[in-house]
């Protein structure tokens, strides 16, 4: 991963930016020697966003399996006719 200061980025910024769109390679931005921020380009970005969006799904039905919150599959089939109608 790179890095580069915050000033760089804001006197190349747009250079920055064509190679984070060609390079999809994040950029991790630092301010006084401390990471800030990191850079990504939109499409990594939306895919880390749906990737997350499944694994809390997954973590909450672990969730709902672990309390005791579950359903037949017979069950869950008729329910979903119902909602499906």
């Amino acid at each position: 991963m790179r890095t580069e200061l915050v000033t760089t980025l804001k006197r190349q910024a747009t250079e920055i930016l064509a190679e984070l769109e060609r390079d999809k390679e994040p950029i991790l931005i630092t301010q006084h020697g401390v990471p800030s921020a990191y850079l990504l380009d939109v499409e990594s970005f939306e895919l880390l966003q749906r990737r997350m969006a499944v694994l809390e799904g997954i973590a909450r039905g672990e969730m709902a399996v672990a309390e005791g919150r579950i359903t037949s599959h017979a069950d869950a089939k008729t329910r979903m006719e119902r909602w499906l109608k």
